[in-house]
């Protein structure tokens, strides 16, 4: 316990519970399935413990690592996910799945990069906002740099199609240098420009379409695009107050598509019911609150402006899961953090919580 003191042990104790309750219903959701396909009901649970150990191994380092190491590796760090991400494209070293080219191929292990590289934009922006601030109510010195690399990396995310990706990044970009002092007649402006070319993105691809007409109105095409909203609606639904106990969903025999990844959370919902699912909801809630206020009580710039990017990629990742799920926007592939299927996610996730953990050491108080 000694060595845990002056860390925030209530930001580190909502990682903890949200992970290891992500391996059990990761567990829950995905045993029947694995059984059949790979004639293992344990194959996805052993993975994720195995992710989680190495998550928690991240998170330790991380922890006793000063944050101010960081910024000297922001911008290596940086650059070498912009060659990860167009390694995914190069083949026999890029994975492909759904017609998505998203992942670099491991033994053993997909790597996805663009997980690593939303972590590696809160770190250059952290570094690039502390040094330049003084630029930031500037338009071409200032705003105009930001916009240019953002663009560089949401094309390349949307070449992977994924545009799930790319519109978190573009989103916790848009927060940060709103938190850094950037007018907001400038975050106007690029959000009236940019808002044609997203409506060209769905226009122009059909799935994507498809999405958003399902989402309007899923029983037009219960079969097809809109069934797994309703799926995960049933899913929700049949759990009502207290859920049908753990284990006991229906939903997750081959009915509910991405059952033990991005719609876990409606396995947690039959199975835990709404009593569940709000607790879930409480949990993120609790470690965004916490995350910001080490934010606020970060010693220097660099340190509040990276905690501040992380608690933002955490909290929005988890709302827009939770919004899709329920089906409050359209169907997008982002994962629940710390409780989805995945090692990518979950290990640079945890790795992120280990730097916030360290800016909670010198803070200039308690939160």
């Amino acid at each position: 316990m000694k060595r845990l003191e002056g860390f925030d042990m209530v930001l580190l104790l909502m990682a903890v519970i949200l992970t290891c309750f992500g391996v059990v219903m990761v567990y829950s959701a995905s045993s029947v399935m694995a059984a059949k396909k790979f004639h293992d009901g344990f194959y996805f649970l052993k993975r994720q413990s195995i992710f989680a150990l190495l998550g928690f191994s991240a998170m330790a380092v991380a922890m006793y690592t000063d944050y101010h190491v960081w910024k000297k590796l922001a911008v290596p760090l940086f650059l070498a996910c912009f060659f990860l991400l167009l390694l995914v494209f190069m083949p026999g070293i890029g994975g492909t799945a759904k017609g998505a080219s998203r992942w670099i191929r491991l033994p053993g292990f997909n790597f996805q990069p663009s997980e690593l590289a939303k972590m590696a934009l809160i770190l250059y922006m952290a570094y690039s906002l502390d040094k330049r601030q003084e630029k930031l109510k500037q338009f071409m010195a200032g705003f105009f740099p930001y916009l240019l690399i953002l663009g560089v990396f949401i094309a390349i995310l949307l070449a992977q199609h994924d545009m799930g990706a790319a519109l978190t990044m573009l989103a916790v970009a848009i927060v940060m240098l709103f938190a850094a002092g950037t007018k907001v007649q400038y975050i106007f402006g690029m959000a009236l420009v940019a808002l044609p070319g997203v409506c060209l993105l769905i226009l122009t691809k059909a799935y994507r379409m498809r999405r958003i007409t399902a989402f309007l109105d899923p029983w037009q095409d219960p079969t097809d695009a809109g069934f797994q909203i309703i799926q995960s609606w049933l899913a929700l639904g049949t759990g009502g107050i207290f859920g049908q106990g753990l284990g006991e969903g229906k939903q997750k025999l081959f009915y509910l598509p991405e059952a033990h990844t991005d719609f876990i959370l409606s396995v947690c919902g039959e199975e835990l019911g709404f009593v569940g699912v709000i607790l879930i909801a409480s949990l993120f809630l609790v470690l965004v609150q916490r995350a910001i206020l080490v934010a606020m009580a970060a010693q220097d710039n660099f340190g509040r402006f990276l905690a501040f990017g992380i608690a933002v990629l955490i909290g929005l990742e988890a709302f827009v899961n939770m919004a899709v799920v329920t089906g409050m926007l359209p169907t997008k592939g982002i994962a629940l953090p710390f409780v989805s299927y995945g090692g990518s996610s979950l290990i640079i996730t945890l790795g992120a919580i280990g730097v916030l953990l360290n800016v909670s050491t010198k803070m200039r108080g308690t939160p």
